[in-house]
């Protein structure tokens, strides 16, 4: 899932999506671009609150994240409240998985190492965590956690410290706290670029300035 850009239009007499946008905006699509990330990935597994799917999504989009994958949840369809994504979702790259062993195949094939969030013991904490590779992060369900399949395929456990009485946290806020921390270690040990092959800057820098066209529907429509 995810927006898109047709790369043909040009040849079909219609003008590049980025002609029709005003130097600001193009300016700020390749900010963007410049700073995504596909190193961290975000898993959620079988989510039920529509708020709490659209919070997670809006983290990721806004602290640069470009892939987040969706394990389904055969009692509650993965449909983020709209009011909370406020539009964030189409510029994400969403991969939704009947189950997690076949997110975790594509994961480790594609050089990830999958890390579940998991009070248990041998789990490593977050502030420990280096994100110099590839890192899935496995958020689990709002009530069980992450499922026994997850924490049989995964790579390792982590858990996020925490100084007070309570001891755990709502799924959007500890996906906050995931992401944050593994953005601000790339910031302070890499730098603030992104990693995207020139390939994905390019595309992405297309499908972006496609869906910043308000009117791509009819301008793009296709006849």
């Amino acid at each position: 899932m995810g927006g898109g850009g047709p790369k043909y239009e040009a040849a079909n007499g219609k003008p590049l999506p980025a002609d029709l946008l005003l130097g600001p905006r193009r300016e700020r699509i390749e900010q963007v671009v410049a700073q995504r990330t596909r190193t961290v990935t975000v898993v959620l597994d079988r989510l039920e609150d529509t708020f709490n799917m659209a919070a997670v999504l809006r983290t990721c989009e806004g602290m640069g994240l470009q892939d987040v994958h969706v394990i389904r949840n055969p009692d509650a369809p993965f449909a983020p409240n709209s009011k909370v994504t406020q539009g964030c979702d189409k510029w994400l790259d969403l991969h939704v998985h009947r189950d997690f062993t076949s997110c975790a195949e594509q994961l480790k094939k594609s050089g990830y190492r999958v890390l579940a969030s998991a009070i248990r013991p041998g789990a490593t904490s977050l502030f420990e965590l280096k994100f110099d590779q590839k890192i899935a992060i496995v958020l689990g369900n709002e009530r069980f956690g992450v499922s026994d399949e997850v924490l049989a395929q995964s790579d390792g456990t982590f858990w996020i410290p925490m100084r007070g009485f309570s001891q755990s946290m709502n799924i959007s806020a500890a996906a906050s706290a995931c992401i944050t921390r593994a953005i601000s270690w790339r910031l302070e040990h890499l730098g603030p670029e992104g990693d995207l092959s020139p390939e994905d800057r390019s595309t992405l820098t297309e499908q972006f300035s496609f869906l910043s066209v308000k009117q791509r529907g009819r301008v793009y429509r296709n006849g």
